[in-house]
This record gives C-alpha cells, sequence and structure tokens, in this order.
C-alpha cells in the first residue's frame, strides 16, 4: 500500500529545493551539508515535538532514512 502525504508533491519538492539551492549557494560539501541539515532536524525535534516522542520520531526518521537509500540503488 502506498504511503499517502498530507502535503502535496509540489510543496515538498519546492522546499527540497530551497535547501538545496542554499547549499549550493554556501558551496557546501556533503559533510557540512549533512552537519546543517542534522542540526536543523535536531533544532525541529527539540522544538517542536513532545520529549516523550523524541526516541519514537528519530527511529522513524532514521529507518525512512535508510529505506530511502536502500531504494534509490
Amino acid at each position: 500500500m502506498p504511503i499517502v502525504s498530507k502535503y502535496s508533491n509540489e510543496r515538498v519538492e519546492n522546499i527540497i529545493q530551497q535547501l538545496h539551492d542554499v547549499l549550493v549557494k554556501e558551496s557546501a560539501n556533503p559533510d557540512l551539508a549533512m552537519m546543517c541539515l542534522g542540526n536543523t532536524l535536531t533544532e525541529i525535534i527539540l522544538n517542536n515535538v513532545p520529549e516523550a516522542q523524541h526516541e519514537v520520531i528519530v527511529d522513524n526518521f532514521t529507518s525512512a532514512l535508510k529505506k530511502s537509500i536502500q531504494n534509490s540503488n
């Protein structure tokens, strides 16, 4: 069963492109880009997710990231 997002593909792709554009503009190599994105994710989780849900959110995110990488090969 496919996953249905509450966000349009257009909106998601637009935000991804904007994030990518900033990283390119800043000439961020992969290490710096991942560090910046990781720190941003940490801030989002700490400031917007109840502490009791932190571990579940992080586990779900890392699982989805792994699947995304595996599926792209």
